[in-house]
């Protein structure tokens, strides 16, 4: 049985996605390890890269950062899946933090923290106005305290997959998720990290998609969503 499973959604990441997943590997020697790669129509060496590490691509060609998660974790078999952006914006070393906890009964879901120990360089004057509008507006819905509602690294156990339910395909994948595991009462812990700026093209629009992802976080609070949604298992 795999014990980790790392899932990574990809789109023309070839400057980054060969040292991401060196760093993932290196983190993570010791354990029974998948690394996953789920690339929406990359146009350059991305699948080529990924493969040559090791890595097993996953192709999905409908867009969305949330659909290729949906993809992505439907795909792992690891006990515990792992997440990060292509980037290498997000340490993978973070990973020997995020994981002792699940593996120790401590915490069901445990995310990382850009926000706590942010540096000036890794991240735009527009894109942490939109991070605290949205910390805000999280913390004002769900009644929770919650630092970084907006980050793409993870760690939880596989066997909650079944019991989230999630619409958004896109950006606003990632608060969804987090709203999902502390409305289910599951034990959820942060983890401040160095978050780095990024390699390769720029993906996020700090305006529109902090905007987009307030009133899904507003939809989802007052149930203006589609009823059913996506089961994540």
């Amino acid at each position: 049985m795999v014990e980790v499973s790392v899932v990574i959604p990809t789109m023309n990441e070839e400057a980054s996605i060969g040292a991401v997943i060196d760093e993932v590997r290196k983190t993570l020697a010791g354990h029974d390890l998948e690394i996953l790669t789920v690339d929406t129509n990359s146009r350059d060496r991305t699948n080529e890269i990924a493969t040559a590490k090791g890595a097993r691509v996953v192709p999905e060609p409908r867009r969305g950062y949330g659909r290729a998660y949906k993809t992505g974790l439907a795909a792992a078999q690891g006990t515990y899946i792992l997440t990060l952006d292509a980037d290498l914006t997000y340490p993978a070393d973070a990973f020997r933090e995020l994981l002792p906890p699940l593996e120790a009964g401590t915490a069901d879901f445990a995310a990382a923290d850009r926000i706590t120990r942010l540096s000036g360089a890794a991240m735009t004057g527009m894109h942490r106005i939109g991070n605290t509008m949205l910390n805000v507006a999280f913390r004002f819905l769900y009644r929770f305290p919650v630092r970084d509602s907006q980050s793409g690294m993870w760690a939880f156990r596989r066997d909650l997959l079944p019991h989230l339910r999630v619409v958004h395909d896109g950006m606003a994948f990632s608060e969804e998720l987090k709203v999902e595991v502390i409305r289910h009462g599951y034990r959820y812990l942060e983890i401040p990290i160095d978050y780095r700026p990024r390699l390769g093209e720029k993906k996020i629009r700090s305006f529109s998609d902090a905007f987009s992802n307030f009133f899904w976080l507003l939809r989802k609070r007052v149930g203006w969503t589609p009823a059913a949604g996506d089961s994540l298992g």
